[in-house]
């Protein structure tokens, strides 16, 4: 017996009870978007009473921030294991890879998307906790792109803008389709071939 951690059963199903109630809110999300999201829809998916959920979070938008957080850690860890050796791609292959995996991780959820990169919720403002893996991938794509000479603020904003506009377009134009989905490619070689970048 000596030496055996002793499990925290009390943590264990309290934090068993918040991934349930966040699984709760994305399902309401994808149903009826982030707007429909209320602590009595999201208590009555879980089988509990609105005041209970308070036990677990302090707030509509403590929920909506557990939410955010979990949404780019699963965008950081989609990101992570699709990444290819950057040893042999150039700038361009580089760039086309990371904008169609990026843009195929959004578009295949719309909720999603809408809380990660857009300030669709009124009052809402990430926690530093939650934000911090949003941080995580900016600072992990600057240091892949610095071999590559890119590094100016003005470069990056640029890309970062062509592509979540590409994503918006996709996402209000054609979900589900591939109108947008299709100039990716075209749009890396526009924006690559526009850059001022010692060769």
């Amino acid at each position: 017996m000596l030496g055996n951690p002793t499990r925290d059963r009390l943590a264990e199903r309290r934090e068993a009870s918040r991934r349930e109630i966040v699984n709760a809110a994305w399902s309401i999300a994808r149903e009826d978007g982030l707007a429909a999201v209320t602590l009595r829809e999201v208590a009555a998916r879980v089988g509990m009473r609105a005041p209970s959920l308070y036990t677990h979070f302090e707030s509509r938008n403590a929920i909506f921030d557990a939410m955010f957080g979990q949404a780019w850690r699963d965008c950081v860890e989609h990101m992570n294991a699709n990444l290819p050796s950057t040893d042999d791609l150039s700038l361009r292959e580089f760039l086309k890879w990371n904008t169609r995996t990026f843009f195929e991780f959004c578009v295949s959820d719309i909720a999603r998307f809408q809380l990660m990169n857009q300030r669709t919720i009124q009052g809402f403002e990430p926690s530093p906790e939650s934000y911090a893996p949003s941080v995580q991938a900016l600072e992990r794509f600057r240091e892949e792109l610095e071999p590559y000479g890119l590094s100016r603020q003005e470069d990056i904003d640029l890309y970062t803008a062509l592509l979540g506009g590409l994503i918006d377009a996709q996402l209000a134009n054609d979900p589900g389709g591939n109108r947008w989905e299709k100039l990716l490619d075209r749009a890396v070689d526009m924006y690559v071939d526009g850059l001022d970048l010692p060769s």
